[in-house]
């Protein structure tokens, strides 16, 4: 790889309900080819919120953005997660001239309706979503009940591959710290909000390239259906053994497939210029 393709940072976003354990196998691949990977938890994504009000996406794209050019991070990739998905694709959106690309693992975004296929519908949980929104209910029953909560949306949205036991504990253990509930609710309860900023990127589709990464047993191609009326260069993979955590589930194949998009969006910007 050339020293212009090491020089892009790549900023990993992690979701609900993981830590950035979920980088784990990613991280040294992207690091090896060249790239400079940075790992950077969302407020209340298993860490504490710790001075913030709002969980609407589009302000914590905002935050991001503000905390990465203090960093010196003018220009770089985006892979996320989930909800951390969601949030980079509004930065992509808002900062069309510093995300090169995008990798979309496992998300459908707010207000996006397309149907997840079998067998991963058969497999994702439905339930979750509902019962995160209802005030006070979650917020009410859980406490004490991690085990059960996590665990069971962890077990079922991994599909029949499963997630490492002792890396499956290490995600409960950091959703238990003091706020991390309420604040990771506080990511369910924005709905109407996030919707309302998800059709504007429908009016304006991300024009950066995208990458759009499915689980078999989790959302699989409804991924990239769901990213095609919000960007306009939308390629997508499925991967056959994976439920909702690819990159972890199937590293030997989530990662070169990650590495080798990188690449050639970074050459391709670079020969632009």
């Amino acid at each position: 790889m050339s020293s212009t393709s090491g020089s892009l940072p790549v900023v990993l976003l992690h979701g609900w309900p993981v830590t950035q354990d979920h980088w784990r196998h990613l991280s040294p691949r992207l690091a090896d080819a060249g790239f400079a990977p940075t790992a950077i938890s969302l407020p209340g994504l298993g860490v504490p919120a710790t001075g913030v009000s709002s969980f609407r996406k589009a302000h914590l794209a905002a935050r991001l953005r503000e905390e990465l050019t203090r960093r010196g991070v003018t220009r770089f990739a985006l892979v996320a997660h989930d909800w951390g998905a969601t949030v980079a694709l509004l930065l992509a959106a808002a900062a069309p001239d510093s995300v090169v690309c995008l990798v979309v693992e496992e998300e459908i975004a707010p207000g996006v309706d397309v149907e997840i296929p079998e067998p991963g519908a058969a497999h994702y949980p439905s339930w979750h979503g509902p019962f995160n929104r209802v005030p006070g209910l979650a917020d009410t029953l859980v406490p004490g009940r991690e085990d059960a909560y996590y665990g069971t949306f962890l077990s079922e949205s991994a599909g029949p591959e499963g997630l490492d036991e002792l890396v499956l504990r290490s995600y409960i253990d950091a959703y238990r710290t003091e706020g991390v509930l309420e604040a990771g609710l506080g990511y369910y309860r924005t709905r109407a909000d996030d919707v309302t900023d998800i059709n504007r990127v429908r009016a304006e589709p991300v024009a950066a390239p995208v990458l759009a990464v499915g689980g078999r047993y989790a959302m699989g191609s409804a991924v990239a259906e769901g990213l095609r009326p919000l960007a306009t260069n939308v390629s997508g993979v499925v991967l056959n053994r994976s439920g909702h955590y690819p990159v972890e589930q199937e590293p030997d194949a989530a990662g070169p497939t990650i590495v080798e998009f990188l690449r050639l969006q970074w050459l391709r910007r670079e020969q632009s210029l």
